[in-house]
């Protein structure tokens, strides 16, 4: 059955519909008053700033064309305003105390989300407002805006709900900044060492550092994080006997005026050298053999200034292997060289003394690896923890093949320590750059040093990445240590600086580099490695 209205009640009808139309466009036949771009920048902020509208589901249609721009005007929200809610999603209030047009606008999605400070902010043509608007200023007390009697309490608890919601999304990210902005934190293989994911090379003090300057990078480093330390009985490098031990004394004049406990200090005992000789008091050729090992941690302890020292490493193998740049094993270069169980066995004795804590290797192999962990194994004797081997994107080979596996935390669970992430400061695109002056940089002091980080080949590849970099909005340095650091094999990167400029640049790499790196960047890495697999190998 149908009715039929009446004149009276048509014109009723009408009347409210077009009540209804005035409330959902505004009094003007536009949105509420606001343009487009002005609702827009009114939900965003001025400058994009973010008030919430992704996270908090505001509508996502697009809103109308406008027709007219309102006049500038602010008021406060009090409790004699009246309000309406539209089935738009908007709450359109008026003042008493004000002319009625044009209304004020706070937005709506179903729930009261947010009033600006009790303030209502009205826009006027070609004026901005001069505030940029926080999340912070988002979160409205309860008090803002007086609803209905009849809604007072429904609306009260949503906004509770909501800014509870709200405020836990905002730690959650507050959190998640805040840790990726430091540097981060890991158990060095299966030892109790929980080493920084920096680790601070010193091989520079002595020669081209003073010691001056080595007690303010060290102290930076500290600052920021940086907990372990590594040097040598042989640095400085290079190699000199005038020289020899520098490092180690500004290090340990340096940790007399720092807690002990909070710094993991590594360092290392010459491998087999037929030149080194001035290393030991008496020797024609220095070994990794018990004698060796002990003179060395004793001289060690005394330059550093300290009872034990925390992770000790043999710099190379006692036995021949390939090293530095040379690429393949030359079986006529084989000779005997000290038992893996022999070597083990001096340093459970400085481990039974509480000389040294944990053991390493360095410029290691994967069959050194497993000897020596096979050898712990089979005799009871103490395990090594860490590989100190070059590592970056101009070195991959060498580790990629099969270290990454023996050292895998299923398997040895060895930790690589890499140096050389920058390849010596290559990867920095320094030396391609005519307009930078790198007279005192390590390549050009010593020129034979690192001879393979400056071949033709080397210089290619690095010229490629450098423009991976750039395509990406990266530094050379951020690619570079942001691909070493995100390698699920490496526990942490041995970086090393000269000047203050590069210490800061180096360290907040680790902070301001994406983590992990895009995919894209990934992608472009591997399709570079493809061409160049290792373009140091001389």
């Amino acid at each position: 059955m149908t009715y039929k209205l009446g004149r009276k009640e048509k014109t009723l009808r009408e009347k409210k519909q077009k009540k209804k139309q005035a409330c959902h466009r505004g009094r003007d036949n536009t949105w509420a008053g606001l343009t487009r771009t002005e609702a827009a920048q009114f939900i965003r902020g001025r400058n994009n700033s973010p008030l919430g509208y992704t996270s908090l589901g505001w509508p996502r249609h697009p809103l109308p064309r406008p027709h007219r721009q309102p006049q500038a005007e602010t008021t406060r929200l009090g409790i004699s305003e009246r309000h309406r809610r539209t089935s738009s999603g908007f709450l359109l209030l008026q003042s008493s105390e004000e002319p009625p047009s044009p209304p004020t606008v706070l937005l709506f999605t179903g729930e009261l989300r947010f009033a600006l400070a009790g303030e209502a902010i009205r826009y006027s043509p070609g004026q901005q407002t001069g505030r940029n608007f926080s999340m912070q200023q988002m979160a409205m007390s309860s008090s803002a805006v007086t609803s209905p009697s009849s809604h007072g309490s429904t609306l009260s608890a949503l906004h509770a709900r909501h800014s509870q919601r709200f405020q836990n999304r905002r730690v959650r990210s507050q959190v998640k900044a805040v840790a990726q902005s430091q540097l981060q934190y890991q158990k060095l293989g299966d030892s109790d060492l929980l080493i920084s994911e920096v680790t601070l090379g010193t091989m520079t003090f002595g020669e081209q550092n003073t010691e001056k300057e080595a007690h303010d990078i060290l102290s930076y480093s500290f600052d920021q994080g940086v907990n372990i330390l590594d040097t040598a009985e042989s640095y400085p490098i290079p190699l000199n006997k005038e020289t020899q031990g520098r490092t180690d004394l500004y290090i340990g004049r340096w940790m007399q005026s720092k807690p002990r406990d909070k710094i993991i200090l590594a360092t290392k005992v010459a491998g087999y050298s037929e030149r080194s000789t001035y290393l030991r008091d008496d020797a024609k050729v220095v070994r990794v053999d018990a004698a060796n090992i002990k003179e060395s941690v004793e001289k060690s302890l005394k330059r550093l200034s300290t009872d034990y020292i925390d992770l000790l490493q043999i710099h190379w193998p006692d036995r021949y292997v390939a090293l530095f740049g040379e690429f393949s094993y030359n079986p006529t270069k084989w000779r005997p060289s000290v038992p893996f169980e022999e070597q083990l066995k001096a340093f459970q004795e400085l481990i039974d003394e509480g000389k040294v804590r944990y053991i390493g290797v360095s410029n290691e192999t994967s069959y050194g690896v497993m000897e020596f962990v096979h050898a712990a194994k089979a005799q009871g004797l103490p395990k090594i923890v860490s590989i100190q081997n070059s590592y970056s994107l101009l070195v991959r080979c060498h580790f990629e093949v099969d270290l990454v596996e023996v050292c895998h935390p299923n398997n040895c669970n060895v930790g690589l320590l890499a140096y050389s992430p920058l390849a010596g400061g290559v990867l920095t695109g320094k030396y391609l750059d005519g307009n930078v002056d790198v007279s005192k940089s390590r390549l050009n002091l010593f020129p034979g040093y690192m001879a393979r980080y400056n071949a033709s080949l080397a210089k290619e590849a690095t010229n490629e990445y450098v423009k991976l970099a750039k395509k990406h909005g990266l530094t050379p340095v951020q690619l570079a240590l942001g691909f070493v650091r995100d390698r699920p094999f490496t526990a942490s990167s041995i970086i090393g600086a000269t000047t203050m400029n590069q210490l800061k640049e180096n360290i907040d790499a680790f902070t301001s580099t994406p983590r992990p790196l895009p995919q894209e960047v990934l992608d472009g890495i591997e399709d570079l490695f493809k061409r160049y697999k290792d373009p140091t190998i001389l």
